[in-house]
């Protein structure tokens, strides 16, 4: 079984940085694809960023150049550094894992998620 731990929430104002960390454990981390996800009030959870088992990534065309997604396979963990932020990043913020080496943008494609961390952005 996987366990995904988030943590690095919190309330911070707009223009301001948070970093999220996502601490993996049950299976070998470094082989996997990772994501990350969020959900607001009222609305579908969506896609935020993903990173393959190497380097490769991706972003959601409203967070890219703000944010930046890694990993350190060392430490089992992934990383969502989050800058210049407004309040619509507001939401809870969830990491997955995939089935497989790759990244995806759809929530199906991942088996395995986090139990969530807030964000909150004050205008």
């Amino acid at each position: 079984q996987v366990q995904l731990v988030e943590s690095g929430g919190g309330l911070v104002q707009a223009g301001g940085s948070l970093r999220l960390s996502c601490a993996a454990s049950g299976r070998i981390f470094s082989r996997y694809g990772m994501g990350w996800f969020r959900q607001a009030p009222g609305k579908e959870r969506e896609f935020v960023a993903a990173i393959n088992w190497s380097t490769g990534t991706a972003y959601a065309d409203s967070v890219k150049g703000r944010f930046t997604i890694s990993r350190d396979n060392a430490k089992d963990t992934v990383y969502l550094q989050m800058n210049s932020l407004k309040p619509e990043d507001t939401a809870v913020y969830y990491c997955a894992a995939s089935y497989s080496a790759n990244y995806y943008y759809q929530k199906s494609e991942y088996p395995y998620w986090g139990q969530g961390t807030q964000v909150t952005v004050s205008s």
